[in-house]
C-alpha cells in the first residue's frame, strides 16, 4: 500500500506541475539522431534514437547493423535491417533482451543480410513519441510509438499478395509462437552480454489487427512453411498478408522480464484501447511534462535543440527495471537473483560516470524519480549482496570506484532516499572493507588502499591510483553522510583520515599525481601523459584535479594559487601528446582529445570534465567562464554528431545542462553549486517543491561571456557558487553580463566553493 501511495502522489506531482506551469511544446526541439554520427574508433556520442518514454523500461531504434552489434544504429548507414527493441545502454556494453520486427514485400526472406532496405534520412522522423523510417526496397513505411513497457507500430504497405511481418527472435535463444485465430505472436528473448541469471528471458507479446494469410517459422536460418512454434538458438516468424494500397497495418507489443502473462498485463494497461495517434500525443505530454520543468529563452534555436535534446539525454537511464503486477503493485524481476521481488529497480548505468552530473540533476530537478531509484538501490544490495557500480541489467566488470557511495549520500543530504539510507549506508561501507566478485563492485584493492592509503603501483592492480583518488573522494561522501546519521565519533573520524588519502599519490616535484609503489617510491619512469596505466581512460594530465572535495587541498599541494591557475591554464596550451603503449592502440578517447585542439583537455571522457570550474576555487572565475562556453560553443551541437566522445548514460549532456544553467556540480555530496557562464538570457527552473529559481541574464550573447556582477535577490552576490538551500527557496540570480572579464570579482577566500581543508580548519 505504501508503494502504491508514493506512486500515485508522484503522479499527482507530475499532474499538478502540468496544470500549475504552462506547458510549452518543448519536445519539438529535442532530436534524438544527436550522438548517433559515430563509429568504434571515434564517437561523437555513440548514441542511438532512443524511441521511448523518460527512463521506460523499452526503447525502440531503427536497426542499421548486424544483430548483436554494439553500434546498432549509425547515421552514416544507409541500409535498415530491423527495429529493435532495445536496452542498451551503451555499444561497450552491449544489449540484452533484444528482439525486432520489419515488413518487407514480394520476396520471402528473413536474414537481416539479405532483407535489409536502403533509407534516407530525408524520409526519416525520429522523435523520442514518434519514429518514421520508408523502406524504399518494399515500398513499406514503419512507424512506431512507445509507451514505457510496450508499443504501438503501424505499418504501411503496398497493393500486394504478399505483404509481410517479420518478427526475429535474435540469437543466443528465443522462442516464437504464432496464434492465426487470435493474430497474435508470443516468444522470448534470452540474448545478453553478461548480467542475467540463467533463467532471463525478454518475454514478448504482438497482436495485430489483420488477417494471417500464412505463416512460417524459422530456425537457425531455415524458413519452414506452416510452422507456427520455433524454439531454437535463433528462432523467428514471418507473417503473410494480402494488402491493398497504402493499407495500414497496426501492430502492439509489450513485453516483460517477469512472465508471458505480465507481458499481457503490461499491454492491456499501457495500449488497451488506445489509438496510435492518441499515444504518440500522450507520449508528447510525457516528456513535454519533464522537459517544461527547465524553461530557457534567449538563445538561438541550435542552442534550443542542443539544450533540450541534452535533457533529454539524461531522462533515459538508468532505466525503469520494473513493473506493475495484476494485484497493482510494483514489482520487479531481479537480474541479481533470478527472482520476482516487490519493489522498484532500476538499471542500465555506470556510476563511474553519472556520479558526477547526472544524479546531482536528479537531486535538483526529479527527486521524487530519484527516491525510487535509492529504493532500487536497496533492493539490489539486498537481492545480490552488493551495490551496482555498472549494472546492464546485473552486475557488470566495468570500470572502477565505488561511486555509488557519491550518488547514495548526495541523495541524502538533499532530502532524497531516507526511508532506506541505513540499509544504504550498510552497503557502501561494506564496498569500503571488501573487495567484490568483480572488480568494479566492492573495492578492488581495498585491503591495500585501508592499511597504506593507497592503492600501489606495483601489486598487479590495474589503474591503481585512479582507484586511490576515487576512493578518497568516495570516502568523503561516506564522512559527510556519517555525521548527518550522527554515526560513532570513530567511524566519522576514519573516513575524514581517509578522503585525504588523494595526498598520497600527489608528487609535489612535478604536480602531478602518480602511481605509487608499496614501498612508498614512487613509479618510475613517468609520463604524465601516458594514458591508461595508472589511470582510468586518462592520464595524470587528467586524474590530476579528480580532487572534487578538496580543491584547496590540491591548491596548497601545488604550491598555492598561482600555481594551481598556472597548472590549469597548461592544460589547454600543452600539447596533446600521448602515450597509449599500455592500451597498445590509440583509443577512441585518445583520439576524440587530439581533435579537439584543446590542449590536454579531454571533455569526450569524464575525469577532467569538472576541472574548468577550478579557476573559482583560485580567484581567477572569469577563466571558468571564459573555458565552459567555449566548450559549450565547440563541443556541443545539435547534429548527428553534435557531442564530443562517449555519451555514457546522459553524463556528458547533463555537463551541458547544468553549464548552459551557469553552474556544475564540482563536488556532490557538498550542497554547492560552482558558478560558471550562463548560455541563455533567461532560464526557469520549476522545482519539485513547487519553487521557482530563476536566472536572468539579459545582456548574454556570444560575446558577453563574463560575469561582471551578480545579484541574488536583489542583493549583490560576489561568491563563485550557489548554495543548494538557496535555489530550493526559490528566488532568482540575476548576472551582468560582459566582453571583459572583471577581475575584481570572485578574488577574496570567502568567494571560493566549499574545500574539505577549510572545513577541517574551522
Amino acid at each position: 500500500m505504501k508503494k502504491l501511495l508514493t506512486s500515485s502522489l508522484v503522479f499527482l506531482a507530475v499532474i499538478a506541475f502540468g496544470q500549475t506551469a504552462k506547458q510549452e511544446k518543448l519536445l519539438q526541439y529535442v532530436n534524438p539522431l544527436v550522438g548517433s554520427d559515430s563509429r568504434f574508433d571515434f564517437s561523437n556520442g555513440n548514441t542511438y534514437p532512443a524511441i521511448a518514454l523518460p527512463w521506460g523500461m523499452n526503447f525502440w531504434t531503427p536497426q542499421t547493423n548486424k544483430m548483436g552489434d554494439g553500434w546498432c544504429y549509425q547515421y552514416a548507414s544507409n541500409k535498415i535491417r530491423g527495429f529493435k527493441q532495445t536496452h542498451q545502454p551503451s555499444p561497450w556494453i552491449n544489449d540484452y533482451g533484444a528482439f525486432s520486427i520489419f515488413a518487407t514485400t514480394e520476396k520471402l526472406v528473413f536474414d537481416e543480410n539479405k532483407r535489409e532496405s536502403w533509407f534516407s534520412h530525408k524520409a526519416e522522423v525520429s522523435k523520442p513519441n514518434y519514429y518514421k523510417a520508408y523502406l524504399s526496397d518494399y515500398n513499406t513505411t514503419v512507424e512506431i510509438t512507445p509507451t514505457e513497457r510496450a508499443a504501438r507500430f503501424r505499418i504501411t504497405y503496398p497493393q500486394t499478395d504478399k505483404a509481410y511481418l517479420i518478427i526475429d527472435g535474435f540469437f543466443k535463444n528465443s522462442m516464437v509462437k504464432v496464434f492465426p485465430k487470435e493474430r497474435k505472436i508470443v516468444g522470448y528473448a534470452r540474448n545478453s552480454s553478461g548480467g542475467v541469471p540463467d533463467n532471463f528471458k525478454n518475454y514478448f507479446v504482438i497482436y495485430v489487427d489483420k488477417e494471417f494469410e500464412e505463416i512460417f517459422g524459422v530456425k537457425d536460418g531455415d524458413i519452414q512453411v506452416n510452422v507456427s512454434e520455433v524454439e531454437s538458438k535463433h528462432a523467428g516468424s514471418i507473417i503473410r498478408f494480402k494488402t491493398k494500397t497504402n493499407e495500414q497495418v497496426n501492430l502492439k507489443i509489450a513485453s516483460s522480464f517477469i512472465s508471458a502473462e505480465q507481458a499481457e498485463l503490461n499491454l492491456q494497461s499501457e495500449i488497451g484501447n488506445q489509438t496510435f495517434d492518441q499515444l504518440v500525443e500522450k507520449g508528447a505530454n510525457s516528456w513535454n511534462t519533464q522537459l517544461n520543468r527547465i524553461k530557457v529563452e534567449g538563445g538561438s534555436v541550435d542552442e534550443m535543440r542542443t539544450f533540450y535534446t541534452a535533457l533529454y539525454h539524461t531522462m533515459l537511464f538508468p532505466r525503469k527495471f520494473y513493473e506493475i503486477g495484476k494485484d497493482n503493485k510494483i514489482v520487479h524481476y531481479s537480474p541479481y537473483n533470478g527472482k520476482v521481488e516487490s519493489g522498484y529497480m532500476f538499471t542500465d548505468n555506470g556510476f563511474w560516470d553519472t556520479f558526477r552530473a547526472v544524479f546531482p540533476l536528479f537531486n535538483l530537478m526529479y527527486p521524487e524519480m530519484n527516491n525510487q531509484i535509492m529504493e532500487g538501490l536497496a533492493n539490489t544490495y539486498k537481492e545480490g549482496g552488493w551495490l551496482p557500480e555498472w549494472a546492464s541489467p546485473g552486475h557488470r566488470d566495468c570500470m572502477v570506484g565505488s561511486n555509488s557511495a557519491s550518488i547514495i549520500s548526495d541523495a541524502y543530504l538533499k532530502g532524497v532516499g531516507k526511508s532506506n539510507i541505513e540499509t544504504l549506508y550498510e552497503a557502501i561501507t561494506k564496498n569500503t572493507k571488501n573487495e567484490g566478485p568483480l572488480s568494479s563492485v566492492g573495492r578492488l584493492g581495498a585491503k591495500y588502499y585501508n592499511d597504506l592509503g593507497y592503492v600501489p603501483y606495483d601489486v598487479g592492480i590495474n589503474e591503481n591510483t585512479a582507484r586511490t583518488l576515487e576512493y578518497a573522494y568516495d570516502d568523503f561522501t561516506i564522512w559527510k553522510l556519517a555525521k548527518s546519521l550522527n554515526k560513532p565519533q570513530s567511524e566519522i573520524d576514519l573516513y575524514a583520515k581517509r578522503a585525504q588519502n588523494y595526498r598520497n599519490v600527489f608528487d609535489k616535484s612535478i604536480n602531478f599525481v602518480r602511481g605509487k609503489n608499496k614501498d612508498g617510491s614512487f613509479q618510475s619512469p613517468f609520463r604524465p601523459d601516458k594514458w591508461g596505466d595508472a589511470f582510468t581512460e586518462g592520464c595524470s594530465w587528467h586524474w590530476t584535479w579528480c580532487v572534487f572535495h578538496d580543491v584547496q587541498g590540491l591548491v596548497d599541494l601545488m604550491g598555492g594559487k598561482k600555481n594551481f591557475v598556472s597548472k590549469l591554464d597548461s592544460v589547454f596550451s600543452s600539447p596533446p601528446t600521448f602515450d597509449y603503449s599500455y592500451y597498445g592502440i590509440q583509443i577512441h578517447e585518445i583520439t576524440e582529445m587530439l581533435v579537439m585542439n584543446m590542449g590536454q583537455y579531454a571533455h569526450g571522457n569524464q575525469p577532467i570534465q569538472h576541472m574548468p570550474y577550478l579557476y573559482n576555487y583560485a580567484g581567477e572565475p572569469w577563466k571558468t567562464q571564459y573555458h565552459v562556453r567555449n566548450i559549450m560553443k565547440k563541443l556541443y551541437s545539435a547534429n548527428p554528431d553534435g557531442l564530443c566522445g562517449d555519451e555514457d548514460n546522459g553524463q556528458t549532456s547533463a555537463w551541458y545542462v547544468f553549464s548552459a544553467l551557469g553552474m556544475y556540480p564540482v563536488a556532490p555530496a557538498t550542497d554547492q553549486y560552482v558558478l560558471g557562464s550562463p548560455l541563455f538570457k533567461k532560464a526557469t527552473i520549476s522545482l519539485q517543491n513547487g519553487k521557482t529559481f530563476t536566472i536572468v541574464a539579459p545582456e548574454n550573447n556570444a560575446n558577453n561571456v563574463y560575469v561582471s556582477g551578480a545579484k541574488l535577490n536583489n542583493v549583490g552576490y560576489s561568491k563563485n557558487f550557489l548554495n543548494y538551500n538557496d535555489v530550493m527557496k526559490g528566488g532568482t540570480l540575476n548576472l551582468m553580463m560582459s566582453s571583459k572579464p572583471n577581475k575584481t570579482k570572485g578574488i577574496a577566500d570567502s568567494d571560493f566553493p566549499y574545500s574539505m581543508t577549510n572545513e577541517l580548519k574551522k
